[in-house]
């Protein structure tokens, strides 16, 4: 009984201490130096995979007509997309910039603009929070991320060429069948198979949770692999941990303060603080300075931390 407490309180730093583990054990074992390129390969496939099983249980739970905006929706909205371009602008009109100056500033827009993670509602839920509405939420910050970051991006763009339209299409290629296709796949099962998808809800309660682990521990494995073979100096390496955890605390907090005030403290908190670390990463790379992506990496690591101390409160109260 103990030991299934410790495991429940603690999945979370279970889950990243095993990611960490996991990639010195596979990059310092000989056997495996002729499998890297395949594994890159495999996890490149295997995360959009697990992501799409996690929102597909979920959205079983859930019907279209539950997903509707809220007023406190816009306002966070409001508040990631003004800081984000503030930042934006002062990458791109402030001059001269230093490397470590510039990807400083791209480190907050990165944490900023990042839209909430897919797996938001799977935490949400297990704190007691309200799914629907948080889904509601990433669904509006993934559309409005797609049509604004891309006008923003292209002021700082380090790729010659990249327009608005083609930065839009690659954002919006890039979230859009993760957030569409889970939910189209458990309505056609709500109308088609009823009884398989009422075993999804009865029976698969904490599958999202499960999965969730296992890609929280891929995620930070690769962000483990990033944070080894950067060349930025340890100065600047402690400048974008510092960022990314203002970021974090930042707007949980101003997440938690606004959901309060319309009834839904812990939804609020994860809609604005859990961040898909796994996009950020991917923008950092295509737009930004490439380096900036650890600041995702870094992320990644404060909003996980948050939620472990969340998770824990959450079970001893109970």
């Amino acid at each position: 009984m103990n030991f299934h407490r410790f495991l429940k309180d603690w999945s979370l730093p279970i889950a990243m201490i095993g990611g960490v583990v996991i990639y010195f054990l596979y990059v310092n074992i000989p056997l495996f130096d002729s499998t890297h390129m395949l594994a890159n390969k495999v996890v490149s496939i295997l995360q959009p995979a697990l992501i799409f099983a996690m929102l597909f249980v979920t959205f079983c739970k859930i019907k279209i007509s539950d997903l509707r905006p809220s007023r406190w929706h816009f306002i966070l909205l409001a508040f990631q997309m003004l800081l984000f371009i503030t930042f934006s602008l002062a990458v791109a009109y402030i001059k001269p910039l230093t490397l470590a100056e510039r990807v400083l500033l791209e480190s907050f827009m990165i944490c900023l603009v990042c839209p909430t993670a897919t797996a938001a509602a799977v935490i949400t839920a297990k704190l007691g929070g309200n799914s629907a509405s948080l889904i509601s939420y990433t669904m509006l910050i993934n559309i409005c991320v797609a049509i604004v970051a891309p006008f923003f991006l292209t002021l700082s763009n380090r790729v010659e060429g990249a327009s608005f339209i083609t930065s839009f299409l690659l954002i919006a290629g890039k979230v859009f069948p993760l957030l569409l296709c889970p939910l189209l796949a458990a309505e056609i099962l709500r109308l088609l198979f009823p009884k398989i998808h009422k075993y999804f809800i009865s029976k698969g309660r904490n599958l999202p949770f499960y999965l969730w682990l296992v890609a929280l521990a891929l995620a930070i494995a690769m962000t483990t692999r990033a944070i080894v073979h950067t060349n930025l100096s340890v100065l600047v390496m402690a400048g974008i941990s510092v960022v990314s955890l203002i970021c974090c605390v930042g707007q949980f907090v101003f997440g938690w303060w606004i959901g309060k005030k319309y009834g839904e403290r812990v939804t609020g908190g994860q809609a604005l603080g859990q961040k898909n670390t796994v996009f950020a990463i991917w923008l950092a790379y295509t737009f930004l300075t490439p380096v900036t992506a650890i600041a995702g990496g870094f992320y990644s690591l404060w909003h996980n931390s948050v939620n472990t101390w969340q998770l824990y409160r959450q079970n001893h109260r109970k």
